[in-house]
């Protein structure tokens, strides 16, 4: 099968490899679509340490079911699935016990610790995948198993009582979750880097009320605000921009480092919040969110060879929703 690999940081490398064989409970999956995340491009650049050695990145895979392993229980061959982050988990440390296996030491990942979709094949734990909806084609869907699921959960650590949100960030997860939280009745301000009109005509046109630069200040408080965007630099910002006990919740799984802000941001019982992985009840939910709720995902095919190109692209900020490899 034809792969892109990461042997050295920066850059990936196309290679034929051997198709992979699913073990036990495993499903090898012919990939029919695979997101480009910002995730895969801390992994390529080196941001997350200690990458599996030839890793194939990849985590937003729509494929396929073409063999089953040794007892496998619930997807059978010709069956569409959808692999995720969260690649496995232990099962018996205190996080995965009291279901919280999002923080499971021994959790493995999808493009990271374990090969991902950046190539024509990919083998999963038939635990960790997803039923996706079925009004989704491949592409569209692609965005909802990263982007998605841990914009969703960011959404939900804003609490329940939120009516003015803040997306500092606009690209793929912003996108869906500004969707969300828009059906829900939810008024949205959307933070985009300064002079990114691009980015700001794109949330107007789904539906934010408010649409500025990261640095400036909107014209209501804000209940809570999430920052998509790896800027540590956001989090005094965001911490300006909510009420007195506002949520700010950090989304991604890596940010700069945030400098040093006084006291008084963080006074009146303001809170911030990080996302750590996912976990399947996330999925789940999550899925049934998207049958009540018309969520619409921007994406754009790239070839499965143009890896690099679309990585490139995510890197310099030039992309609207997401990109989606096709092998």
């Amino acid at each position: 099968m034809r792969a892109m690999v990461l042997d050295q940081p920066g850059r990936l490398t196309l290679r034929d490899l051997p198709v992979p064989q699913p073990g036990f409970k495993q499903l090898l999956v012919r990939v029919r679509a695979c997101g480009v995340c910002r995730t895969d491009l801390h992994v390529v650049d080196g941001d997350l340490p200690s990458p599996k050695p030839s890793v194939i990145p990849g985590h937003e895979i729509v494929g396929v079911v073409v063999e089953c392993g040794p007892e496998t229980e619930s997807f059978r061959p010709g069956e569409r699935v959808g692999i995720p982050w969260m690649a496995s988990t232990c099962g018996a440390c205190e996080f995965c016990i009291s279901g919280r296996e999002n923080l499971c030491p021994r959790a493995l990942f999808t493009g990271y610790t374990r090969d991902g979709g950046f190539a024509e094949f990919a083998v999963a734990d038939e635990a960790f995948c997803l039923r996706l909806p079925d009004r989704f084609p491949d592409l569209e869907a692609a965005p909802l198993l990263c982007a998605g699921l841990i914009g969703y959960r960011s959404y939900k650590m804003t609490g329940p009582d939120v009516s003015r949100l803040g997306l500092y960030g606009f690209g793929a997860a912003a996108h869906i979750i500004a969707q969300i939280s828009i059906a829900e009745g939810k008024t949205v301000f959307a933070f985009t880097r300064p002079g990114d009109r691009e980015s700001q005509r794109f949330a107007r046109a789904l539906g934010a009320v408010w649409v500025g630069d990261s640095d400036q200040l909107p014209p209501a408080p804000l209940d809570a605000a999430i920052i998509f965007a790896p800027v540590g630099a956001l989090v005094p910002l965001a911490l300006s921009a909510v009420r007195s006990g506002g949520v700010v919740v950090c989304g991604g799984i890596h940010m700069s480092d945030i400098p040093s802000f006084p006291y008084r941001l963080l006074w009146q019982e303001r809170t911030i919040r990080s996302v750590a992985n996912l976990t399947r009840l996330d999925g789940e939910e999550f899925m049934r969110v998207l049958a009540a709720v018309d969520v619409r995902t921007k994406v754009a095919p790239v070839p499965l060879l143009d890896a690099n190109e679309a990585l490139a692209s995510l890197r310099s900020g030039r992309v609207e929703g997401a990109l989606v490899l096709v092998p």
